[in-house]
């Protein structure tokens, strides 16, 4: 039960409060002088204080109130005070708003208003301190993270990107083969980096092969190697990425790519780490541990007869899923600004630009957009316009939000009425007319 304390000298004013807030599940404490009122604090929390202006007998000044609010506020930085005030003294509690109080209610005030200021404050306190407390655990998580394991110095701050990492860096140690799967520039190599860096075989080799750079035909020698004359222009025997790799990690990136032919022989390797070079009967061994990427939807490659299905169940031991850029948006401004030339900063309307943008080409987009900035910004401060993003189309200011964006909202804010409609420009009540006009249960 949320819990207000009520700061007056007059004992009808707090009998008179705590008989309104039972009758809507609200526990009240009294305190009748600011002296007490601290004290109260001091011993147990509270969501909220209600506070006279004036404390001494035949004062109308409000300096009490004034030096009763400032000590509130220093000790409590975020506890929302409502000032009850006099006309007397209304430039007083005008001024204390300015500097940071909820809010001001004139003696005698009304019941309905009231109860609607306590609780849409107590809710967006609440909602304000389950987001500080989600916030604290995300820093430790991060904290923890970097502090345990090599992230090969990779910058992100989202908490889907810290579920990825979480993941790679558990499974880094196990012998298993590991599938990366998301789409293109999303930074799926370096996961796999991440992988190695904390593996077992770290001190071993990390190589690299693109399965879609390369001609079908090509593949199978780039993986296993070849003989002299084992194909047209092959002067001279050469290694294969496998043979490279012994003692260490073998990444493949855009596994969807390799032919039939070379999965079923990558197949051979992953299960005996055997294998022959083309144009050789002499069998090699190898110690590889083999990490794989794809943007493809491997499960319609199987169904269409393009992948093989023993294939994807080998690989696919673990599957780690990194988002597109765009699903985790507390990646951007960190990632922007690690990709700025030195000397160069985000003006804030540039950060409110990036954060916007729909980043189609991930994280090797962003990337780009900050290098091309980075040269042609002619001062130190990037502007919008240094970006060369598209502009997004103005909203009309009397435009209300539809059945998406109000179900969007209410899904960030955890189903939490008053931050949903922060977020989204109007007041509680004007979000719960517009969820009743579109039908969207107060529940949603």
């Amino acid at each position: 039960m949320p819990t207000v304390l009520i700061i007056d000298d007059n004992a009808a004013v707090g009998i008179a409060l705590d008989v309104l807030f039972s009758l809507h599940d609200i526990a009240a404490l009294h305190a009748a002088s600011p002296e007490e009122g601290l004290a109260m604090l001091a011993r147990q929390p509270v969501d909220l204080v209600i506070q006279d202006m004036n404390f001494t007998a035949d004062t109308t000044s409000g300096e009490e109130g004034v030096a009763l609010f400032r000590a509130i506020r220093r000790q409590y930085p975020d506890l929302p005070v409502i000032l009850l005030t006099a006309w007397t003294h209304l430039d007083a509690a005008v001024d204390l708003v300015k500097a940071g109080a909820a809010d001001y209610l004139s003696k005698p005030w009304n019941d309905e208003r009231l109860l609607a200021t306590v609780s849409n404050l107590i809710e967006l306190g609440q909602a304000n301190h389950a987001l500080a407390q989600r916030l604290q655990r995300e820093r430790r998580a991060k904290r923890e993270l970097e502090q345990n394991f090599d992230l090969r110095g990779l910058v992100w701050a989202d908490p889907a990107t810290e579920r990825v990492l979480s993941l790679a860096c558990q499974v880094a140690r196990a012998d298993v083969p590991v599938l990366i799967t998301g789409p293109n520039g999303t930074g799926k190599e370096r996961i796999a980096e991440i992988i190695q860096a904390n593996s077992a075989v770290k001190d071993g080799p990390f190589v690299v092969l693109n399965c879609g750079a390369l001609p079908s035909e090509l593949i199978e020698a780039e993986l296993f190697g070849a003989d002299a004359g084992a194909y047209t222009g092959a002067a001279r025997a050469r290694e294969g990425k496998f043979e490279a790799a012994d003692g260490g990690t073998l990444f493949l990136d855009e596994i969807g790519n390799l032919p039939l032919a070379g999965q079923m022989k990558l197949l051979r390797v992953l299960e005996t780490g055997r294998f022959e070079r083309l144009g050789s009967n002499r069998e090699r061994q190898v110690k590889v541990r083999v990490i794989s990427a794809t943007n493809a939807d491997l499960g319609s490659m199987i169904r269409a007869g393009t992948f093989r299905e023993d294939l994807f169940y080998r690989l696919n031991l673990i599957e780690l899923k990194l988002p597109p850029l765009a699903a985790r948006p507390g990646d951007i401004l960190p990632l922007a600004r690690g990709f700025l030339a030195p000397g160069k900063r985000l003006d804030p309307s540039a950060e409110s630009a990036l954060a916007a943008h729909a980043w189609p080409g991930n994280v090797r987009e962003l990337k780009n957009v900050m290098a091309r900035a980075s040269l042609l910004a002619r001062g130190e401060t990037i502007k919008p316009l240094d970006l060369g993003l598209p502009l997004a189309p103005a909203a009309s200011p009397d435009a209300e939000p539809d059945r998406d964006a109000i179900a969007a909202a209410l899904a960030r804010a955890g189903g939490v009425i008053a931050q949903a409609a922060a977020e989204l420009g109007l007041s509680r009540q004007a979000l719960y007319r517009r969820m009743e006009r579109l039908g969207i249960a107060r529940s949603a």
